[in-house]
């Protein structure tokens, strides 16, 4: 009995000091766990709002593209501009947004840069579709078997174009046309007849006669014709 007395204290002490060592080790394994858990959530989502780029279409238009994170979805904002058009005329700028749920894409969540670029590639395809057309979605390869929610498509609400009119051509000057040729005076014709009326004398008068002759033609001639 006097040793179950003395030891019982001791017992108790050592059940104790056990009970408190398991209670110490499931909150270090709690803590190591839930930590890992957390950093392997932000990692996953990690890089989502990553891409941007800039790209020219083949109406001249100087286009740059960014993503940002939207609640659960990603959104592309596109701006374009053509300054040449300022000039010429035509579509100056244009500006959209692309939405999308890339996450449902398991090939987004394990390797995002790579799916960047493809939207890249996608988004210099559309050309003339681009900010117009809300059927023609931004597809990438790595995302094909995906739902289509996880492709970009248009918000067609968000498309905004702006046009300018080109500066008027000058018209080209009329071709020159040749001035008419003055046509001969009557009096001209009469002091040429004259002529020839004396030339007519001298050949068929003598000399001393030659003007007489000349003065005889010449009333011979009509006044109808001078």
């Amino acid at each position: 009995m006097l040793l179950l007395k003395v030891s019982a204290p001791w017992l108790l002490l050592v059940l104790l000091g056990q009970l408190v060592s398991l209670s110490c080790g499931a909150r270090k394994s709690d803590k190591a766990v839930v930590p890992a858990g957390g950093r392997a959530h932000r990692s996953g989502n990690k890089g989502v709002a990553g891409g941007r780029g800039k790209f020219t279409t083949k109406e001249k238009m100087q286009c740059t593209w960014v993503a940002k994170d939207v609640s659960d979805a990603v959104q592309l904002l596109v701006k374009c501009e053509n300054p040449e058009a300022r000039i010429k005329g035509g579509i100056t700028d244009l500006s959209c947004k692309y939405n999308a749920k890339p996450r449902e894409c398991p090939g987004y969540r394990s390797d995002p840069k790579n799916f960047w670029k493809q939207v890249a590639r996608a988004l210099k395809r559309l050309q003339g579709k681009m900010c117009k057309d809300e059927r023609a979605l931004v597809r990438t390869g790595m995302c094909k078997l995906a739902p289509r929610s996880a492709h970009f498509k248009l918000d067609i609400s968000s498309s905004v174009a702006s046009a300018q009119a080109g500066d008027p051509e000058t018209p080209p000057a009329p071709p020159s046309t040749p001035s008419p040729r003055p046509t001969p005076s009557a009096t001209t014709a009469c002091t040429r007849r004259r002529a020839d009326h004396s030339k007519t004398a001298e050949e068929f008068c003598s000399s001393s006669w030659a003007s007489v002759c000349s003065f005889f033609l010449s009333m011979m001639q009509s006044e109808e014709d001078c």
